[in-house]
C-alpha cells in the first residue's frame, strides 16, 4: 500500500490495531465503573445522590461533545487530534484513580468523557483513511465492531477483577496505563495523513448543540432518580428543546455549519443514525440491568459478575467478524434485520429470568444470542451511517454516529430504569425483594426486545430510501462506502 504521508509505507493491519485499541479504551471506560460503583461509594463515602454521577459524568461529557470532537478532527488533522484526545483521556483516568473526594472524581470522569469524545470520531475517521472503500474496509469495520463490544464487556470483567483484587482506584490506573500504550502505538503505527480540511469552525453552532445535548442527557439522567415530573428535569428538557431549535436556525445561516445538510442527505447516513440511536437505547440498558441482576438477585460478587460477561464478549466478537461476510452475501439491510432479530430473541429469552435462577440456565444462552446480534448489527449500522461520506466529513460522520448511539442510550436507559423501578415498586407489596427486582428487570428486557423488533421492521424502508446508487459506491459490504 502506498504511504499516505510520503514518509514511510503504511502497514494497514498495524495501524488498525492501534486505532482499534483507542476505541477499546473508550468503550472500556464506559462500563468499567458499573461493577465497582458500590466499592467506590463506600470508599469515598458518597451519598446515594452523588454516586451515580461517577458513571453519568463520563457519559454526559462524551455524548455532548462528540460532534465537536469529530469536526475538530476534520479541521485540525485526525492523527494529531487523536493523540491530543488520548492525552486528555489518559491524564483524566490517572486523576480519577488518585481522586481523594467525590467532586474531584466526578470532575475527572467528566474530563475523561471529553477526551473520549475526541478519540472516538478521530479514530474511526482514520480507519476510513487507511482503508479505502472495498472489502478491506468492511473487514476493518468488523474488527472495529468486535473491539467495541469486547471493550464494553471487558469493562465489566476488568472492573470486577481489579476492584476485588486490588481496589477500585486500579480500574482507573489500568485505563491510564492502557491509554499510554495506545497513544504510543498510534504515534508509531498510524501514518501522517494530509493536514486538516480548510474551513471555519462553527463556534456558535457547536456551543448551541453541545449545550442542548448536555441539557438533554442531564435531564434524562436526572429523571432516573427524581422522576419525569421533577422541576429540574422539566427545565433541562425544555432548555434542550429550545437550544436544539436555536441550533437548527444557526446551521441554516452559517456558511460552514457544524452539521451540514449534505451529510444527512448522503447515502444511508440518516437511516444509519436513526437505527443506531434505537440500537443504542438497548445496548446501554443491557450493560446496566444485566450486572444488577447478577449481583442483586443471584448474589454474585464483582469478579464472578465480570467473568459472566466473557461469553457475551466472545459472541459479540464473532458476530462482528461475521458481519461483513454476511453483508456481502445477503446485503446490509438483510444482515442488519437478521442481527436485530437475533438480539431481540436473546432479550426475550432473558425476559424469563427468575429470582431463584442461575447463570447457566437464565443468563448464558440469552447473552450468547444477544452478543451475536449486537456485534453484527453494530458493524453494519456503522457502515450505513458513514456510507458515501467524503473524506472531508469523515470525522464529523464518526462523531454523529457515536452521538446518536450515546443519546439514544441515555433516552432508553432513562425510560427503562423508570419503567423497571415502577414495576419493582408495585411488585414489592407482599413479595420478597429479589422477586420484585426480577420483575422489573424482566419488564426492561421485554421492552428492549420489542424495541429491537420495531427497529428491524424499519430497516428495509429506511435503508432503501437512503440508498442512491449514483452517490453510494458499491463495496465489499454492499451499497456503502464501508
Amino acid at each position: 500500500m502506498k504511504p499516505l504521508s510520503g514518509t514511510r509505507p503504511v502497514r494497514p493491519r498495524a495501524a488498525l490495531a492501534a486505532l482499534a485499541g483507542a476505541q477499546f479504551t473508550v468503550m472500556l471506560a464506559t462500563s468499567v465503573v458499573n461493577v465497582a460503583l458500590p466499592r467506590i461509594q463506600s470508599g469515598l463515602s458518597l451519598p446515594d445522590t452523588v454516586a451515580p454521577w461517577v458513571v453519568n459524568a463520563y457519559g454526559l461529557a462524551f455524548g455532548a461533545l462528540l460532534l465537536a470532537g469529530g469536526r475538530a478532527a476534520d479541521l485540525l488533522g485526525r492523527r494529531r487530534t487523536l493523540l491530543a484526545g488520548l492525552t486528555v483521556f489518559g491524564a483524566a483516568s490517572l486523576a480519577a484513580g488518585l481522586a481523594p473526594s467525590a467532586p474531584l472524581l466526578v470532575a475527572a470522569r467528566a474530563v475523561q468523557g471529553a477526551g473520549a469524545a475526541v478519540v472516538a470520531p478521530a479514530a474511526l475517521a482514520l480507519v476510513m483513511d487507511v482503508f479505502p472503500p472495498g472489502p478491506g474496509r468492511g473487514r476493518a469495520l468488523g474488527v472495529w465492531g468486535a473491539v467495541s463490544g469486547a471493550g464494553a464487556a471487558a469493562g465489566v470483567l476488568l472492573g470486577g477483577l481489579l476492584t476485588q483484587l486490588l481496589g477500585w482506584p486500579w480500574i482507573f490506573h489500568t485505563v491510564a496505563l492502557g491509554t499510554a500504550l495506545v497513544a504510543g502505538g498510534v504515534a508509531v503505527l498510524v501514518p501522517r495523513v494530509p493536514g486538516g480540511t480548510p474551513g471555519r469552525f462553527d463556534l456558535l453552532g457547536t456551543t448551541a448543540v453541545t449545550s442542548a445535548l448536555t441539557a438533554l442527557v442531564w435531564g434524562l439522567t436526572a429523571a432516573r432518580g427524581t422522576g419525569w415530573s421533577a422541576p429540574q428535569v422539566l427545565t433541562a428538557l425544555s432548555l434542550a428543546a429550545v437550544l436544539l431549535v436555536a441550533f437548527v436556525r444557526v446551521e441554516r445561516r452559517h456558511p460552514a455549519p457544524l452539521l451540514p445538510p449534505r451529510l444527512l442527505a448522503t447515502g444511508t447516513v440518516a437511516a444509519g443514525n436513526v437505527l443506531m440511536a434505537l440500537l443504542g437505547s438497548v445496548w446501554i440498558a443491557l450493560f446496566f440491568f444485566l450486572p444488577l441482576y447478577q449481583q442483586q438477585v443471584l448474589g454474585y460478587g464483582p469478579l464472578v459478575t465480570g467473568l459472566g460477561q466473557l461469553p457475551l464478549a466472545a459472541a459479540n466478537m464473532l458476530g462482528s467478524t461475521l458481519a461483513p461476510r454476511l453483508a456481502r452475501r445477503l446485503g446490509p439491510p438483510v444482515t442488519v434485520g437478521a442481527a436485530l432479530l437475533t438480539e431481540a430473541a436473546g432479550l426475550l429469552w432473558l425476559a424469563r429470568i427468575r429470582a431463584d435462577g442461575s447463570y447457566a440456565v437464565d443468563v448464558l444462552g440469552p447473552t450468547v444470542l444477544i452478543g451475536l446480534g449486537l456485534g453484527a448489527a453494530f458493524v453494519q449500522l456503522t457502515v450505513l451511517a458513514v456510507a458515501g461520506v467524503p473524506r472531508t466529513d469523515a470525522g464529523l460522520a464518526g462523531g454523529l454516529v457515536n452521538t446518536t448511539r450515546q443519546v439514544g442510550g441515555a433516552i432508553g436507559l432513562a425510560v427503562l430504569t423508570t419503567l423497571a423501578g415502577s414495576v419493582t415498586a408495585r411488585a414489592a407489596t407482599g413479595r420478597p425483594h429479589p422477586e420484585a427486582l426480577t420483575a422489573g428487570y424482566r419488564t426492561a428486557f421485554a421492552v428492549c426486545a420489542a424495541l429491537l423488533v420495531l427497529t428491524a421492521a424499519l430497516v428495509p424502508a429506511l435503508a432503501r430510501r437512503g440508498t442512491e446508487p449514483s452517490t453510494v459506491p458499491r463495496t465489499g459490504t454492499g451499497p456503502s462506502a464501508h
